[in-house]
């Protein structure tokens, strides 16, 4: 078959397809956003320490990010449609074990397992390697950012409604409440549905196999830095998720807080994602990578240090909340500059492992040092090194093309 004749050809308008894949992004990101609600209320009735809750979470990280690269190569492989379904079912199945794991391993299966296996097939990253293959050029640094916008506003609308169904249902009720808003993906899917790119769109070299494309990525000094500081980002954001509510608890803050203070995080971060995706279009993005990760320690400082408050925890919620995700769009424009979009949803999952494999560490570390301290202090200051790391890390990459002299084939 002629690689000119193997291209994508959407059947819907890319207003649809974006706003369908926004959608999905919403649905995805509010169950998991809500998750530190749940730790107290479980904790307190089994008994368990903070590190069991810990323990599922950051199992549910790193296996969201070691099924990207692999859920992302299916995408580009076979079509996003399929993933995006699977994904959506184990997610929505997990949500229910999680609602009635009545011991540490049934915890770790359904919180754990199911929800990060179901996460790294049905999260905004294939959203953002759909948007990549379906929509025009000029479309995609605004997609991108647009996608990562509606996951965040899903944390704004998600973590107090489960707040409050908490309070008035329960806990278990409200996780099968959540799991019945998965199913909703299904449908949704079907605008994005996608068939592997020719390489003419991409301007890649007929035929590079999955391997090449592999080993051209991490042999590319800037992709490694790329991946390196995206650690940071997944260990910042899992601890605050999963912790935040129990830290805001621990001093002496009222439930509500800590709810209001993820919501605030996710509507800052609607607005933080647009303004990076509109920026990376206009100004070098690893420019705008450094100044989040330096603009995240900074914050996180003057958090720690403020006087105990609802009103300073939900200032540090906006402060926070707009730096959130905003590495998304600079980072997945960073991709296709270097790599075009051929291989985009593998090579940025592979980019995900990394920022996954940091939320492993973010979330667990949290825990255990939790129990063996009495406090998070030790990993909000490791939040802060990690940060300031991050800034310098970005500074040196390269914003070019790769060069291929040859074709390069399986």
């Amino acid at each position: 078959m002629s690689t000119t004749e193997n291209h994508t050809k959407p059947n819907y308008t890319p207003q649809f397809i974006l706003i369908c894949g926004c959608l999905i992004g919403f649905i995805t990101f509010g169950p998991r956003a809500s998750a530190g609600l749940f730790q107290l209320p479980m904790s307190h009735e089994y008994g368990w320490g903070r590190e069991i809750f810990s323990f599922s979470i950051a199992i549910q990280n790193l296996l969201w990010g070691v099924g990207q690269p692999f859920a992302g190569a299916l995408a580009d492989r076979f079509g996003t449609i399929r993933m995006l379904c699977l994904g959506a079912l184990l997610y929505a199945v997990g949500l229910v074990v999680m609602a009635y794991s009545s011991s540490p391993g049934v915890l770790t299966v359904g919180a754990g397992v199911l929800i990060g296996m179901g996460l790294s097939g049905c999260s905004f990253n294939l959203v953002i390697g759909a948007f990549g293959k379906l929509l025009p050029e000029k479309w995609r640094g605004l997609a991108f950012g647009a996608g990562t916008a509606a996951g965040s506003f899903g944390q704004f609308v998600f973590p107090p409604i489960g707040s409050v169904l908490i309070d008035s249902i329960g806990w278990h009720e409200t996780l099968l409440v959540f799991s019945i808003t998965l199913l909703f993906i299904l449908p949704l899917s079907l605008p994005l549905a996608t068939r592997a790119l020719s390489t003419a769109d991409t301007g890649q070299a007929p035929k590079q196999s999955v391997k090449a494309a592999l080993s051209e990525a991490f042999h590319h000094p800037s992709y490694v830095m790329l991946v390196l500081g995206f650690f940071t980002c997944g260990f910042q954001l899992a601890f605050i998720t999963a912790h935040l509510p129990a830290y805001l608890n621990d001093i002496g803050m009222p439930a509500w807080v800590g709810g209001w203070t993820l919501a605030v995080i996710g509507l800052a971060n609607a607005v933080g994602s647009l303004t990076a995706g509109w920026l990376s279009g206009r100004v070098p993005k690893r420019w705008i990578l450094s100044v989040i990760y330096l603009g995240r320690s900074v914050a996180v400082l003057c958090f720690i240090l403020a006087p105990a408050t609802p009103a300073n925890a939900l200032l540090f919620g906006v402060a926070m909340g707009f730096l959130w995700l905003s590495t998304v769009p600079p980072t997945s424009s960073l991709v296709v500059v270097m790599f075009g979009t051929r291989y985009l949803a593998m090579l940025y999952g592979f980019a995900f492992f990394s920022h996954q494999l940091g939320g492993f560490l973010g979330v667990w570390l949290g825990g255990v040092l939790y129990e063996r301290t009495g406090s998070y202090m030790v990993v909000w200051w490791l939040s802060i090194a990690l940060g300031i790391a991050s800034a310098l890390i970005n500074l040196p990459i390269r914003e070019v093309a790769v060069l291929r002299s040859q074709p390069q084939s399986a």
